[in-house]
């Protein structure tokens, strides 16, 4: 008999082993790699993946009988050896159930089949005498299109309006018909044309240096840190054209689907064969995708995150813009980093890597100044067009000169001069939604989600929403704390700014973009090829305004409250401040025209703002990097945040104050490493849905160790911890 062992797609962390199931002779062609529907539990079907099979002796025994499995979900064997390798490899350093994992490597939704869409294409069987058809019009004109064109699809005969024609010419022989896979694609018609211009003495360099670890087909990893505007996209071109040229195939990771559009038509001016993968896309798109990729028409994947997780094989380059960003780290189970599996499937493939970005995060910068990675430099912009000018303006200054808008006089001085000189200016806004916050003046009380406990957002439509939860409200008429009427509207969100825009310029042209603006499959699109069109004078928004977008007639850009982040206890608050201000500052003047910036603050002399508008990273290195050092924070060790649930708050509490005392006595009898645990302390969202949530901080300089002692406690098994390793937040 055929058995086959089978990884159940359940989310439970208690189960974590493999089952056996009996495999029927109908699907005796099944081989790791498949997923099946099997019985399990109290499931009467359930989907999972066939990790193995095996051929065994009828007469062996087995401690419980045996159920057969019961249907395959798709038409073909979905993970390849390699997929199921790498889904086995963040299984265990994430410490997180192989269910989890595998499903990484699905486009859609678990156990949903994924049918491929097929199209019916005719063809002339044989040679015919078109004296037999002199009373058969309708069928003579299907026949002689056929051997006109040589094959028909079927909605092709349909618009002719010959579809009668079919049957019978199919019953005589003289036409066969075959079914062909309909691959569905939304980038397909996506056309562009190469740019003339030389590269910069700083990209050949750069470009030189990676191509000698190319031609080796050896691991290395690479730090491209260049200005924006200094030519890195062209860099990764350049790079592509010669894997593709040595036969290997290349991954291209953007960090947001905004910025997904502006590279597919960059590398689609020199190439033919790239698949774009990001959440936006439909189940069936995906699938498509998937199927391309793994028939071998595809040399490059282009997409976010996900786009690690395809059938890919013989990767020789992979590439991580803007690898700073946050949205590389998944926040649900299972929680990886897309930098660090990116960088392990590089040395699955024996690939280069490169992590690009203008604004390098602390860690992968320090990585390269330790020679863990090879540093390539650009400080210069291409053409050596100078870095925009930034000024940054005091908004304590602006409240007592009497403007309390939320425009800056020298801002509102620079929209108008840019729009008077017809040129663009883009304004970054980290904010969603019209009010901030809706508190009560009376006791203090903010409204939040009845679900997480979070402040929830006022809407111009007048909806109250939570952005984490997205649970729908409406904005009290009395304190739900207090019963005080006295209820006030805080802070400034887009929809706000988009008045305040439209009333200061009433003939300027506006588009906002944030989340709640690009809902639709090809939202983010829309509007910046809008934009690049010159359809509108200000483009405003939240952090999506701010990366990679290089659109010529943009001259002016403005940074609202930039000093937002460093209010929140994240030992990350500088670098993303920082961060913010260099990103936004780089999409002016990234052509012949000079740009500007205005960066609005209130804290204007923290080093972040003031090194941010100076635009020198290597200054705010300096002044950063010891203070990490001196509160152990990364890139002087690694983080791993453990949240303990439990309906009862005093027995979460009691459960992560065990794991802590645990955590500590195993430690002081290692200390030639330094190993330091915080809490607990309540969760950012301390009780969502009911559930009360408690943080436990580890940080160490061995990861193994504490990964160590999370297997040896079996914390990984159980259902009330999740554990996040390299957390984004330490709350």
């Amino acid at each position: 008999m055929i058995t086959a062992e089978v990884c159940v797609n359940v989310t439970a962390n208690n189960i974590q082993q493999n089952f056996t199931y009996l495999v029927p002779d109908r699907l005796k062609f099944l081989s790791a790699g498949w997923r099946v529907s099997v019985p399990f539990g109290r499931f009467k079907k359930i989907v999972g993946f066939v990790m193995g099979v095996h051929e065994v002796e009828d007469s062996m025994t087995f401690a419980f009988e045996l159920k057969e499995i019961l249907e395959v979900v798709d038409e073909e064997s979905w993970f390849t050896p390699e997929m199921m390798s790498a889904a086995r490899w963040i299984s265990e350093f994430y410490l997180c159930p192989l269910s989890q994992t595998m499903s990484l490597f699905m486009p859609g939704s678990k156990g949903k089949k994924i049918s491929a869409r097929v199209e019916r294409i005719y063809k002339l069987a044989r040679a015919f005498d078109e004296k037999n058809f002199s009373r058969k019009p309708v069928q003579l004109k299907l026949l002689k299109l056929l051997a006109e064109r040589g094959e028909l699809r079927a909605i092709d005969i349909t618009e002719q309006k010959i579809s009668s024609a079919i049957k019978p010419l199919l019953d005589s022989g003289l036409i066969e018909v075959e079914e062909r896979r309909i691959l569905r694609d939304s980038y397909s018609k996506i056309k562009s044309v190469p740019r003339n211009f030389e590269l910069t003495a700083e990209q050949t360099s750069a470009i030189e240096t990676v191509e000698k670890f190319l031609t080796t087909r050896k691991f290395q990893g690479f730090l491209l840190h260049g200005v924006t505007g200094s030519g890195k996209t062209q860099v990764y071109i350049e790079l592509t054209k010669i894997t593709r040229r040595m036969g290997r195939r290349v991954i291209i990771l953007v960090p947001e689907i905004a910025l997904t559009s502006q590279i597919v038509l960059n590398f689609k001016a020199y190439f033919s064969d790239v698949a774009v993968l990001h959440s936006r896309l439909s189940l069936a798109e995906k699938s498509d995708a998937f199927h391309r990729i793994r028939e071998g028409k595809v040399g490059i994947v282009i997409g976010a995150r996900s786009a690690l997780f395809t059938p890919i094989d013989n990767v020789g380059l992979i590439v991580m813009d803007e690898e700073q960003d946050h949205s590389y780290k998944q926040d649900n189970a299972p929680r990886y980093h897309a930098r660090v599996v990116a960088e392990q499937f590089a040395k699955f493939h024996d690939s280069a890597i490169i992590f690009g970005s203008a604004t390098p995060s602390l860690e992968t910068f320090y990585r390269a100044k330790r020679g863990e990675l090879i540093l390539l430099k650009m400080p210069h912009r291409v053409l050596n067009n100078p870095l925009p000018l930034v000024e940054c303006v005091d908004m304590r200054g602006e409240l007592r000169a009497g403007n309390k808008t939320v425009l800056s006089r020298d801002l509102l001085e620079l929209l108008k001069r840019t729009l008077t000189e017809n040129n663009q200016a883009i304004i970054l806004l980290n904010r969603r939604g019209w009010s901030t916050v809706v508190m009560c003046r009376s006791c203090g009380a903010v409204i939040g989600c009845p679900d997480c406990g979070l402040p929830m957002t006022y809407h111009a439509d007048g909806r109250l929403l939570c952005h984490h939860c997205e649970v729908i409200g409406e904005p009290p008429d009395i304190c739900p704390s207090c019963g005080s009427r006295h209820i006030k509207f805080l802070g400034t969100g887009t929809e706000k700014l988009e008045r305040a825009l439209k009333f200061y310029f009433p003939n300027a042209k506006v588009l906002r973009m944030d989340k709640d603006s690009t809902r639709e499959k090809f939202g983010y699109k829309k509007i910046l090829d809008a934009f690049a069109k010159h359809e509108a004078d200000i483009l405003f928004g939240t952090q999506m305004v701010a990366k990679g977008h290089d659109i010529s007639g943009v001259t002016a850009a403005g940074v609202l409250n930039a000093d937002a982040a460093l209010n929140f206890s994240n030992f990350r608050a500088a670098e993303q401040c920082f961060e913010l201000i260099t990103q936004a500052a780089g999409r002016a003047g990234r052509a012949d025209l000079p740009g500007k910036v205005i960066v609005q603050a209130y804290n204007v002399n923290a080093p972040a703002i003031i090194f941010g508008c100076a635009q020198d990273f290597e200054k705010f290195c300096a002044s950063e990097l010891p203070q990490r050092k001196e509160a152990f924070f990364p890139p002087f060790c690694r983080l791993v945040k453990l949240i303990i649930t439990n309906t009862k708050e005093e027995k979460a509490k009691t459960s992560a104050k065990e794991i802590v005392k645990a955590f500590r006595a195993e430690i002081s009898n290692n200390p030639a490493e330094r190993q330091e645990i915080f809490g607990p302390i309540k969760a950012a969202i301390a009780n969502l849905r009911g559930v009360f949530r408690f943080a436990v901080l580890i940080k160490s300089e061995n990861l193994f160790v504490v990964r160590n002692f999370l297997l040896a406690h079996e914390l990984h098994k159980r259902n009330d911890v999740s554990i996040d390793i390299d957390p984004s937040t330490t709350d």
